[in-house]
């Protein structure tokens, strides 16, 4: 695949705004576990941009680390899934519906600069190649112009009930 993930890339098939509501319809992740607050751009099942709003209240802050609280980098590449996982379902809902997304891999997963209560996370994903019941996507998070983690990722879904 020939595209790049740059903010000149917006040109949008769906709506342009995902809010908490439709992804808690979406996703089955509950707080404190949750780990988007909407999704500002989505382009079919190929892009999407999403935000978490990171707060002073979310649990991780206390211990992680006490006198300097940094987002655990792996709930950092749990928003990017989530944020991957509510675009596939938001353009399969009745292929999907009644189905669990889990993880199968990451790769290539880069952690340059810290999040810190406070922070706007945008995180940006990118799919690489799907088949099936498989996603391969590329996710970059951002606090501003910073690129904070980086990373490629696989998820499948599972229908718990087969």
């Amino acid at each position: 695949m020939d595209r790049t993930m740059s903010d000149k890339d917006t040109e949008l098939i769906e709506g342009t705004s995902v809010g908490i509501q439709e992804i808690l319809e979406l996703l089955p992740h509950r707080f404190p576990f949750l780990m988007i607050d909407r999704i500002e751009e989505m382009d079919g099942e190929e892009r999407a941009v999403g935000v978490k709003n990171v707060s002073a209240n979310e649990p991780w802050v206390q211990g992680h680390f006490p006198d300097w609280p940094v987002l655990p980098g792996v709930l950092i590449v749990e928003a990017m899934a989530q944020t991957a996982a509510a675009l596939v379902v938001h353009n399969r809902k009745g292929d999907v519906e009644r189905k669990v997304i889990y993880f199968m891999a990451v790769d290539k997963c880069r952690f340059r600069n810290a999040v810190m209560p406070g922070d706007v996370l945008k995180i940006e994903v990118l799919k690489l190649k799907s088949k099936g019941a498989v996603w391969k996507y590329k996710g970059i998070a951002r606090v501003g112009d910073k690129i904070c983690t980086e990373a490629e990722f696989m998820a499948m879904n599972y229908d718990p009930d087969a």
